[in-house]
């Protein structure tokens, strides 16, 4: 019976031992590949959670994103917070646009990861997007306009297709 108990430990810790090191394999080839995604400046975030400045967090139930490509910025966002002016009549809830001239930065963070800024010129009541994004591809998207209270949302890149 001991030798048996002293068996099944051994092959626990190797599987153990085995399971974390495949882990960090699968992290390393994910790293390199968020690299090169944001390298290329094409990509998707896709929005998971949203954080208002006022009231609770929200699970986004439905497929919310950002898709940026060399030629253009696609925004499909919700709002949920305080617009201080609106058109009359607007039914206008999210951040639903397409822009065609915008500036897009990136710069590395001290601790890993990227800092991307996105400002379009092309839409009207709109300031810019901040995206801080660590180095396993998931990050924080700070929306920030200029008649609406500032929202962020959490999610993840993949790569533009």
């Amino acid at each position: 019976m001991r030798i048996l108990n002293m068996t099944f430990r051994k092959n626990f810790l190797f599987t153990f031992f085995v399971s974390v090191c495949m882990i960090g394999v699968r992290a390393q080839h994910n790293e390199s590949a968020i690299k090169s995604i944001v390298e290329s400046g094409q990509f998707v975030f896709h929005a998971q959670i949203a954080l208002p400045m006022s009231g609770a967090s929200r699970q986004l139930t439905s497929e919310y994103d950002l898709k940026v490509s060399k030629d253009a910025v696609v925004s499909y966002l919700p709002f949920f917070g305080r617009a201080y002016s609106l058109p009359y009549g607007s039914r206008e809830g999210g951040f639903d646009f397409t822009s065609r001239k915008f500036d897009y930065s990136v710069t590395d963070r001290k601790k890993g990861g990227w800092q991307i800024n996105i400002k379009p010129k092309d839409v009207a009541d709109f300031r810019e997007f901040s995206l801080l994004l660590s180095k396993t591809g998931y990050g924080t998207l700070q929306v920030v306009s200029n008649n609406r209270q500032p929202i962020s949302f959490t999610g993840y890149i993949t790569a533009l297709r």
